[in-house]
């Protein structure tokens, strides 16, 4: 799985296709032209045939060694460190080497008001991240069939989405990114399954490498790594936050962690709100357009409330239905905010949705947000009471379903973050 000199996939826009959106618009709010240069475009096409190579050597070896013991034994040292691992194999030595080695970049502090901006944030955050950057995110089919093959329909939108919110809490809870918080570790068991499907998927023979790249490659992981934050950043401010400067760099910098412990290169992580949509600009331009999977996701997915049980459903069954319809319809609206109708209409989504949830919050949201600037007391309550929120709507999605998104168990699992 080592990176090699191959004809693009084809899926893959051929380079003159991308430099056909360049608009003055996204030159102010980038910087730069964000067309992709020819040296940056052939980096991400090659990047489509490049994995994660020190995860994908660590179950080279496990293979060899043994699955289910390999596998306990990298559960043992996620969970308590490499050192409590008497007599460890080298190669499981080499792989926590890396990953217990934290960054000379890495500022802990600045990780810590991230969290916290994003826990004011309440439920925009989650908003935005469904509604906006997965939903749209559907729209680039060559990200759809890994996740179609690995059971992103069959298993369901619901569990797909608790999985992904569970990991997302983690890595967001204060101390989460520390070696031994929740996120570091959830990061590294997601680390681990993204290898097994891009280890297992190729021997399918509905997967072709030719057309689709290496499951779960390099440049796939940067724009899904990026969702996390330009997008969100720029979801916010449309919701009705004004995010600041340092505010900005606080959250991308969280998200350069996360994901350097999920395994993305060096080269692929910024530093800055303006570079990280370039990036991503660029790696959509590299993409396929939307097919038949993405009607299928987008459907499944804005037809996932449809099928929630909510907790007032306990006391008051009559309002269950009720409640399934509202949010339904709430998520469509956000989705209708950041999306046009030839989008939705792609995505297998009604049309003709307005916008109406985010308007009638935006200016309240935007005049209590600007309130606790002014007022320590407030900005402690709005991030109290903003991560409660959002814990509340985790459990919402996982019911009374266990939150544990990784089975050690699972030889063979299917999640694709």
């Amino acid at each position: 799985m080592n990176a090699e000199v191959r004809p693009a996939p084809t899926r893959v826009r051929p380079f003159e296709g991308t430099q056909l959106r360049r608009t003055p618009f996204m030159k102010v709010m980038m910087g730069r032209d964000p067309s992709p240069s020819r040296d940056e475009y052939n980096s991400l096409v090659a990047a489509l045939w490049q994995g994660d190579a020190p995860m994908d050597a660590l179950l080279d070896w496990m293979y060899e060694y043994g699955p289910r013991e390999g596998r306990k034994l990298y559960e043992q040292a996620v969970e308590q460190g490499i050192a409590s691992v008497d007599d460890a194999p080298q190669p499981l030595r080499d792989f926590f080497a890396l990953v217990e080695r934290t960054p000379s970049w890495v500022d802990h502090q600045l990780i810590e008001e991230g969290v916290s901006f994003i826990h004011r944030t309440g439920l925009a955050g989650p908003y935005v991240l469904r509604d906006f950057a997965l939903m749209g995110g559907y729209l680039l089919s060559g990200f759809n069939h890994a996740l179609v093959m690995t059971g992103a329909l069959n298993r369901g939108a619901g569990q797909r989405i608790a999985e992904t919110g569970k990991w997302w809490i983690d890595c967001t809870e204060h101390g989460g990114l520390n070696r031994f918080g929740a996120g570091f570790k959830t990061t590294l068991r997601v680390r681990m399954v993204h290898g097994m499907v891009r280890r297992h998927l190729p021997t399918r023979p509905e997967w072709d490498n030719n057309e689709w790249g290496l499951p779960v490659n390099q440049t796939d992981m940067l724009a899904t790594y990026l969702a996390f934050g330009p997008i969100m950043l720029v979801g916010m401010r449309a919701m009705g936050i004004p995010v600041t400067p340092h505010e900005s760099k606080a959250v991308m910098h969280l998200w350069k962690y996360a994901a350097w412990a999920m395994g993305v290169d060096n080269k692929w992580l910024v530093d800055g709100e303006r570079d990280g949509l370039v990036r991503l600009y660029q790696t959509f331009l590299t993409q396929s357009r939307a097919d038949w999977t993405s009607a299928e996701l987008g459907r499944a997915l804005a037809e996932e409330p449809l099928q929630r049980e909510f907790p007032v459903g306990k006391y008051v069954p009559l309002l269950q239905d009720v409640w399934r319809k509202l949010f339904y319809h709430k998520h469509l609206s956000n989705s209708s905010l950041f999306l046009n109708r030839k989008q939705m209409k792609k995505l297998g989504l009604p049309s003709n949705i307005l916008p109406w949830f985010p308007l009638l919050t935006m200016g309240p949201r935007f005049l209590g947000y600007t309130a606790q600037r002014f007022n320590p007391l407030l900005k402690r309550r709005l991030e109290r009471e903003g991560r409660k929120a959002q814990l509340a709507a985790l459990r919402s999605m996982w019911g009374d379903k266990k939150q544990d998104i990784i089975n050690p168990g699972d030889s063979h699992p299917a999640h694709v973050g």
